[in-house]
């Protein structure tokens, strides 16, 4: 069952007059004009650029591109032994099929390597020193390199030349290389810097053809739109022109490998989009590198035998079996470990650490954790050496690589940006570095939580199948590009079905005029915030769906809340509770101002024993008033947990009555107790 937890809503207000001029100016849509209006593309150019595919600029516009193309042919003249370098995510798995199979369409002696998850990320000495012994002359990194200092060093000292191909931010030092591709570099004049490794590969056979971008978008531009899109690099300008690039060539590719992993994971080739990528494609080739080897991809993509293909494909897809199930295993742990310690969730930052939970996954499941509870969220696997490994997923307003750098005494290695970032740490530097992270983030003047933009409130006369499948224009979706989301505001409840044995919900809602359906998936419907008559607000996605060849409006529910909920009320007092209970100064005011009176008590157990079972946010914003915020209502819960009239499942957030079988003292409760201490000591 899915957590009934508010996120915070941010909402568009498109430009009525814009769209009212472009929608006698083009042919499209109300509903499209007013999504690109919500997102700053409103005038005459910005609308050309977004649907104009934009020119690929020359591949030698990058800097030491043309260094690159010098070095990779003197050795294929010469037939020296290449290696492609790749990194075993999607990007890097796409990124070295993509160069090997262009360098041996050359007659290139050429091999790969990517590195095991084990080994890291990037180049590694030992495997360096193990291409020596093959006698590779020359290396071409793809997807990494830009940090290999060291490994550079090592390379010019064994006498292999070195390229690097990358895309990921420049450090203080370049590597010691032939010539360095990338566009991040502060000196590379290129204007399009947010290609993916896949796309800097492409960019390096086009420059190896001549300039010439024809042949290599033919041939390689549909394993580039996967790397693309599976990277989150955001989909404007030059990837846009890449990936819908290959969504005309993915249908029918040639490629064997991808061929058939289209046809086992039943996707409509007709009608190829970003998601079928995002959540399908992608996870099932990174599943080699998180479970498997890296290598097995690879194999699946470059295998010219289809029946080879088949077997790796296969393994490809059951090792992305074994992931969720892993994924799922580490979820069910979470969820007792918070069952029993609710407190992990009172803080700016849930850190959570586990023995033996899959560290290729660890990423994941961090995302979950933040999806699930709004809340930035540190995933640790402890290891059997006494190492202990961490993924780190937040949101803007905590900068993970600051936070990590506060802890830097403590870590033996980390790397990561705003949002995400990985580290290594002493299993007993666990509880210290869990210390150190709740410091900083109780420094930050506001908590940073989950926010959902809407690029506008949906009409009634929007729910319409020809508007929404004007949509199909947007496309390709990802990041910089995100799947329009809607808000309805005030929907009437007129019934709630449940489905799937009440594993989803299924809710009838009247809006205006119009009578329509929408899908909440993972929810109970016996355990909703709302009831048949209530009014609700929703957060929507709107799809096409078509059954016995009738075509009709597909609403499903991102969030939802009753009406009328003031939820900037609502974030800032759960944040004073979150202080309260960790000791953080608190003025005293407040904490007298949320100290309940004894018919506020009254009130809510009678609410508790007329419904039994409850969540959390469910129960606020049904009790919810000027007089009852938030953190008012917390204490209260915890007045009643206290004394053993109600179970709390932290997991869950789901309340229950218990029998009441005695008169219970609730002035003595723990949680009163504490609170009017800290009102007297501070006085």
């Amino acid at each position: 069952m899915g957590v009934v937890l508010m996120f915070k809503w941010r909402i568009g207000k498109p430009d009525a007059e814009k769209v009212e001029y472009f929608l006698k100016k083009t042919d499209l849509n109300r509903l499209v004009l007013e999504i690109l209006s919500a997102r700053g593309i409103d005038d005459e150019d910005s609308i050309v650029s977004f649907f104009t595919e934009q020119e690929l600029e020359d591949p030698f516009a990058i800097k030491d591109m043309d260094k690159a193309v010098a070095t990779i042919e003197q050795a294929v003249d010469a037939y020296e032994l290449i290696c492609v370098y790749g990194d075993y995510d999607c990007d890097g798995i796409t990124s070295t099929s993509i160069l090997f199979n262009y360098l041996e369409s050359m007659g290139a002696n050429v091999m790969y390597y990517i590195p095991e998850r084990e080994a890291g990320y990037g180049m590694n000495i030992a495997a360096i020193e193990e291409l020596a012994d093959k006698d590779v002359k020359l290396i071409v990194t793809v997807d990494n390199g830009i940090s290999s200092v060291e490994e550079a060093k090592r390379c010019r000292e064994l006498g292999i030349k070195l390229v690097v191909t990358d895309h990921h931010q420049v450090g203080e030092a370049l590597p010691d290389a032939e010539a360095i591709v990338d566009p991040h570099r502060p000196d590379c004049p290129s204007s399009f810097k947010d290609l993916c490794g896949a796309g800097v590969a492409l960019k390096l056979c086009a420059a190896l053809d001549g300039g010439n971008y024809d042949a290599v978008l033919e041939q390689y531009s549909d394993l580039c739109s996967i790397g693309t899109v599976a990277d989150i690099v955001p989909l404007k300008g030059e990837n846009r022109t890449l990936v819908r690039s290959g969504f005309r060539y993915l249908p029918n590719t040639e490629n064997a490998g991808l061929g058939i992993l289209l046809d086992k994971l039943k996707i409509d080739r007709s009608k190829i989009v970003s998601d079928h990528i995002g959540f399908r494609i992608g996870p099932v080739i990174n599943a080699s590198g998180r479970f498997g080897s890296p290598l097995t991809a690879v194999k699946a993509i470059l295998s010219e035998d289809p029946e080879d293909a088949e077997s790796y494909v296969d393994t490809m897809i059951t090792l992305n079996t074994q992931r969720k199930k892993c994924e799922q295993d580490i979820m069910k742990d979470i969820e007792g470990y918070i069952r029993d310690n609710p407190g992990v969730l009172d803080h700016r930052v849930i850190v959570l650490a586990g023995k033996g939970w899959h560290h290729g996954v660890i990423g994941i499941v961090a995302s979950k954790i933040l999806d699930k509870y709004s809340k930035p969220a540190i995933i640790i696997s402890i290891e059997e050496s006494g190492m202990a490994r961490g993924s780190a997923r937040s949101v803007k307003g905590l900068n993970i690589h600051s936070c990590l750098t506060y802890c830097a005494d403590l870590l033996t290695k980390f790397g990561g940006h705003e949002c995400a970032g990985g580290f290594s740490l002493k299993e007993e530097d666990i509880e210290k570095f869990r210390a150190k992270v709740y410091e900083f983030s109780a420094g930050i003047e506001k908590p940073a939580v989950k926010t959902l933009y809407a690029d506008k409130v949906l009409m009634p006369a929007d729910i319409d199948v020809e508007m929404v499948k004007g949509l199909s224009v947007l496309e390709p979706i990802g990041e910089g590009n995100p799947k329009p989301l809607f808000a309805i505001l005030g929907a009437r409840v007129t019934d709630i079905i449940g489905l799937k044995d009440n594993a989803h919900t299924k809710v009838a809602f009247s809006y205006g005029r119009t009578n329509a359906y929408a899908l909440m998936f993972g929810q109970d419907p016996t355990k909703l915030c709302f009831a048949k008559g209530d009014l609700i607000d929703m957060m929507v996605e709107l799809d096409i769906n078509v059954f016995n060849a009738k075509e009709s409006v597909s609403v499903k529910v991102v969030d939802h809340r009753l009406s009328g909920v003031k939820q900037e009320r609502y974030f800032a007092a759960k944040d004073t509770y979150e202080k309260i209970i960790n000791g953080e100064e608190v003025p005293v005011s407040f904490i007298k101002k949320v100290i309940p009176e004894r018919a506020e008590l009254v009130g809510v157990y009678k609410y508790l024993n007329s419904v039994r079972e409850i969540s959390l946010d469910a129960l606020f914003m049904r009790l919810s008033s000027d007089s009852m915020n938030y953190c008012k209502l917390r204490i209260i819960i915890d007045i009643f947990r206290d004394k053993e009239l109600i179970s709390y499942d932290g997991a869950t957030m789901m309340i229950n009555l218990l029998p009441a079988h005695k008169k219970v003292e609730l002035e003595e409760s723990d949680t009163l107790v504490k609170l009017r201490k800290m009102t007297e000591e501070n006085e």
